[in-house]
Formats: C-alpha cells, sequence, structure tokens
C-alpha cells in the first residue's frame, strides 16, 4: 500500500524531517519570534507531514524591512536587465535541476498527481525565464513629442512587493506572480497558504543557492489571519497582490487601500461551457470531465456550468457518466489514481455541502458525488458529481472549488450567451462548436477576462490572464502587461 512516507525520495524526506520548517528572510533559515509552529498534512491520508513555524505580524513586518533593504542596497534593482536576467536564469537552472524533488513535495503537500505538480513545476520555471528574456527587450525610457519641452517617461521598479497564494496552485501562482516582479527589479516577500507551503519555503531556499542576493526573495509562513492579514496592511510594501477568493479578497483590498499600496486581485470564478449541437458528443465530454477533475476541481477558472444544446443533452450526458466510470480516485502518489482527495477536511466539507443544498433546493443529481472510500488512506475524498436543472440554483451560482458541474440546456445562440452572463463573476469560459464563425461570435459576447473555444484551462505565455467583476481586478498575469504592473511610471521634463 503507497503511502508519502514509502514512497518519498531520500531528500524529500530529509526536508520534511530535519526539524521544524523555518521561512526564508533575508536569504537565512529564519524561525521567527513567535514560538509558535502549525502542522501541514498529506491530504491523501490526513498524516502529518511537517510541522512549520508560523510568523508573527512583527515577524512579517521584519520581512518587508529587509526585502527593502535589499531594494537600496543589494544592487537588484539597478541592475542591467541582461544581468537580472543571467541570475533568474541560474535560479531556474537550479530548479529544473532539483524538479524531481519539488515535484514530489508539491505533490505531497497539495495532493497533486505527480504528473499535474510536475507540470507545475515546469511552468515555474518557464515563468521565470518568459519574463527574464522580456525584460531584455523592453524600452523603459520612452520620448515624448511635447512642444516646447524636453520630455520622458521612465519605467522604475516598485521596492518589496508582497504576494499571497492559494493552496491550489502553490508553486505554479507563485511563477506567475514574483517572475514579472523579479524580472522588472523588485523584491518580494511571499505569504504561502498555511495547507501548503512547503514547495515555496524550498525553491525560496534554492533561490538563495542559486545566488540571488539576500533578501530578494523572502518566503513568510504563517496563518492567514496572522501573517496574510499583516503582509496585506504592512506599510512598507509598494505594491500587493492576492489570489484566492472574493470574501479574502475584500479584506485584502480593504486593507491596501488604506495605505494606498496598488492591489491585483485574481479571484474565484463560476465558468461557463456553452456546447453547440455540431460538436463531437464523446470526445466533448471527455475533456470537460476531464477539467473538472483535474486537480480535483480546485481551479478558480474551470467550466462548472455547462450549458448543452437541447437536441444533444441526453447524448451528452450519456457520454458525461461513461467518461466517470474511469475515474479512479484514490491517493495521489499511487500509479492507477486519475483523481485525487481535495485539499483539506474543511473543502471536503465545503463541496459536499454544496451538492446537498443544490440537490435540497431541486437539482437532479445525474451523478449523485459523495463521499469516496479509498482503502488504507484516510485522506479528503469526494467523488466527481453532475448536477442538471434552473441555474438559480445554489450549486449553479456559487464558486464550489471541487469536482463539480452543473448543466442546463439552451436552443439560441442568444440565450446561451445570456445564461453564460448570468453571473457575478468573470474569469473564463468556453464555447465548443465546429462553427468558428459563431465560436468567435459567442467568445467574445461573454463576459469575461478570458473566452476559450474547443478547449477550456488554457494558459500560454503571452497572453493576458486575469479577470473581471466579481472575480479579480488590478491587472492580469502572464503577459508583457504583466511585467508593466511592477514598474512605476515616471514622467521626466525640462523647459527649452
Amino acid at each position: 500500500m503507497a503511502t508519502a512516507r514509502t514512497l518519498l525520495l531520500p531528500e524529500v524526506e530529509r526536508y520534511l524531517t530535519g526539524g521544524v520548517i523555518a521561512g526564508v528572510v533575508g536569504g537565512e533559515d529564519w524561525a521567527g519570534t513567535s514560538g509558535e509552529t502549525f502542522q501541514t498534512l498529506d491530504p491523501g491520508s490526513g498524516e502529518v507531514l511537517a510541522e512549520v513555524h508560523a510568523y508573527s505580524a512583527a515577524d512579517v513586518d521584519r520581512a518587508v524591512a529587509v526585502a527593502n533593504e535589499a531594494f537600496r542596497k543589494s544592487g537588484w534593482a539597478t541592475l542591467a536587465p541582461n544581468d537580472r536576467a543571467v541570475r533568474l536564469h541560474r535560479f531556474a537552472d537550479l530548479v529544473e535541476s532539483r524538479k524531481d524533488i519539488v515535484t514530489q513535495i508539491e505533490a505531497v503537500d497539495a495532493g497533486k498527481l505527480p504528473a499535474a505538480a510536475r507540470g507545475d513545476v515546469d511552468n515555474f520555471i518557464e515563468s521565470l525565464r518568459f519574463f527574464a528574456d522580456m525584460a531584455q527587450h523592453v524600452q523603459r525610457r520612452s520620448q515624448l513629442a511635447v512642444a516646447g519641452h524636453e520630455a520622458w517617461t521612465l519605467r522604475n521598479p516598485w521596492g518589496a512587493c508582497g504576494f499571497i497564494f492559494p493552496w491550489n496552485f502553490p508553486l505554479l501562482l507563485m511563477g506567475w506572480g514574483i517572475a514579472p516582479a523579479l524580472a522588472a527589479g523588485n523584491t518580494v516577500v511571499v505569504k504561502p497558504a498555511e495547507d501548503t507551503p512547503l514547495s515555496s519555503i524550498f525553491v525560496a531556499q534554492l533561490a538563495r543557492e542559486s545566488g540571488m542576493p539576500e533578501g530578494v526573495v523572502n518566503v513568510v509562513p504563517g496563518l492567514g489571519r496572522v501573517a496574510g492579514a499583516a503582509l496585506s496592511a504592512s506599510t512598507g510594501i509598494k505594491r500587493m497582490s492576492f489570489t484566492g477568493s472574493p470574501e479574502v479578497g475584500r479584506l485584502v483590498g480593504e486593507s491596501c487601500g488604506r495605505n494606498l499600496v496598488p492591489v491585483k486581485l485574481e479571484l474565484g470564478g463560476k465558468g461557463a461551457a456553452v456546447v453547440f449541437e455540431d460538436v463531437d458528443v464523446e470526445a466533448t465530454a471527455r475533456l470537460l470531465v476531464g477539467a473538472i477533475t483535474f486537480h480535483t476541481g480546485q481551479i478558480c477558472c474551470d467550466a462548472t456550468r455547462w450549458m448543452i444544446h437541447k437536441s444533444i443533452y441526453n447524448d451528452f450526458v450519456t457520454a458525461c457518466r461513461q467518461a466517470l466510470e474511469q475515474v479512479s480516485v484514490g491517493y495521489q502518489l499511487d500509479d492507477a489514481t486519475t483523481m485525487g482527495p481535495l485539499v483539506n477536511a474543511k473543502q471536503r466539507e465545503r463541496v459536499l455541502g454544496y451538492v446537498e443544498k443544490g440537490v435540497a433546493e431541486g437539482a437532479d443529481a445525474v451523478v449523485p458525488g459523495g463521499i469516496a472510500e479509498v482503502a488504507g488512506h484516510d485522506g479528503y475524498y469526494v467523488k466527481p458529481c453532475l448536477l442538471a436543472g434552473s441555474l438559480d440554483n445554489i450549486a449553479a451560482r456559487e464558486e464550489i472549488f471541487g469536482p463539480v458541474a452543473y448543466l442546463t440546456t439552451f436552443e439560441q445562440e442568444d440565450e446561451a450567451v445570456a445564461l453564460a452572463n448570468d453571473t457575478d463573476y468573470g474569469l473564463a469560459n468556453s464555447v465548443w462548436t465546429t462553427d468558428l464563425a459563431r465560436a468567435a461570435r459567442v467568445a467574445e459576447s461573454m463576459v469575461a477576462g478570458n473566452s476559450w473555444i474547443n478547449a477550456h484551462n488554457l494558459f500560454p505565455k503571452g497572453v493576458p490572464y486575469g479577470g473581471v467583476n466579481k472575480s479579480g481586478v488590478g491587472g492580469g498575469v502572464n503577459s508583457i502587461e504583466t511585467l508593466f504592473d511592477y514598474w512605476r511610471s515616471q514622467s521626466i521634463v525640462r523647459p527649452l
């Protein structure tokens, strides 16, 4: 029977059992001053993986001060872009050389299948290299044609930038956030989720080992209500980024607003998939089932509201059932597993609770879902679930963050667009049809930051990704616009 302890690489075992794990501040493993710790658990077994030092608000303040000191004195901010790129590539190379270790840390801490965790590590590496290279080719100084004046604008780094990341994609999101900030010449202070802090801390240790200047990359572990709140309320942070729920995003935005600190909020979603009558029913059903079961549906941009053309609805439901029968729920490190656990007990109760409330409000349980039993593992497992009915249902309107989709039917194109847009969210939707003119028309009519055609969850580097409405404000990720977010604009004018 596979367990974390029997399958761990020796390097991962040493990392987890080498004593209480400290954060990284000023290039040092620093325990903080509170003396408090918290445990991070293996979601697949419920067993303790490691003990981690919990930072106090004062500890976070010190980390921010260290990051600002590094911004002023380490030389990072004033390096030529190509010199910064060299150091970021060295950092990326070192992470790549330890890919197996980082992958397994991410898999056991976040409940990810190893292939998915490896993809996240690859994405982190790609993000560092992408923005390191991009920053070398952006003109930071722009001359302005102004009568009677010599004038130009200049893009300069902000200083210490704060980041709070969630537990669903700890390392991938860290790369999306810190890579452009570092490439622009800023220093960073990262608060990882208390459920999944291990990969962020390990990678910060690799940043130090790669030769990054002390204080440029800092990771402050702790509880959200203490360390996270302290980071978002810090007067020393020059720019803030939060990824997570709209509820917490509002609190972060309020804290930053009091200090007039610009903030990026990448929040939740309730994505739609509009499926027209001309699709390959079985293939489309497999892809959408794959979307809601990937990482057990813990994806903010997932398609969780499916609008299916009435003429193919019954065949589509049959194909979904067949695809779901192939899903093997199990421990994340078992080779036969195709869907692992939810991240913790609280999240499992949330998912099960929404399914129960949805059925109570009249939804038809097309595929019932419920608790999944995995032999030998007392983890946080659920079965995938399909509900159907009116979109007025709570399970169709609120973000569940689990392997649950809600189905309804439509007959006309404008009806489908109206259903897709009938939500407070606005992150990502998809349209499925062989008629590319119709696909483009519907994709452009959807009110969201992202529309995908005949696919879902696409994040090519260079394409902006972000949300509108309840799904986010303040800018997106993955593109040149993201790099510009981490430079402040300054105007210089001289009368002639």
